[in-house]
């Protein structure tokens, strides 16, 4: 991975993302107010999946509502954060917190994939909350969002935060 992360850092392509000093600060600023529309977007759904907001909307109108805002936000996340990994591979590929990010992003997606496929398989009562697996599917997506958000910012300090568990170290 030090290889292939000295050739992309090497990149004209990343040696602008570098040279050009307000790329990184903005790159960063859009990716984490893309985060919170995902987390806020997820959350929404999440407790009208647990009954606690929303409860006079069906299922498809609080998914209607809020999904187009938690794709649009999640894929312009992804595509901010492949410009910082271009931008600073070194950075990215060495930290325990980027890796552990990575696996709990690709879960919190099958998750929301599979909590979208448990509300569109509800009866559409407005009032009551989803019953089964997708009552722990939305509290776990909650969860999962938060400690993205945590590991997210961890890589900033991947040495302090995993000590000897850090790649960096």
């Amino acid at each position: 991975m030090d290889a292939f992360a000295a050739w992309l850092h090497a990149t004209p392509f990343s040696q602008t993302i570098q040279s050009v000093h307000w790329i990184i600060p903005f790159l960063q600023s859009v990716h984490i107010v893309m985060i919170g529309v995902v987390f806020v977007s997820s959350l929404v759904i999440a407790l009208r999946v647990l009954g606690k907001m929303r409860a006079d909307e069906t299922f498809g109108d609080v998914w209607s509502r809020f999904a187009p805002w938690l794709w649009a936000a999640f894929f312009t996340m992804l595509a901010t954060g492949l410009l910082l990994i271009v931008g600073e591979p070194a950075r990215e590929f060495d930290s325990t917190s980027f890796w552990l990010k990575m696996g709990l992003v690709i879960l919190a997606v099958s998750l929301t994939v599979a909590l979208r496929a448990m509300m569109r398989a509800a009866p559409h009562d407005a009032a009551s909350p989803l019953e089964g697996p997708a009552r722990p599917t939305a509290i776990t997506l909650v969860v999962l969002w938060v400690f993205i958000v945590f590991l997210g910012r961890a890589i900033a300090y991947d040495t302090e935060v995993w000590g000897r568990l850090s790649l960096q170290s």
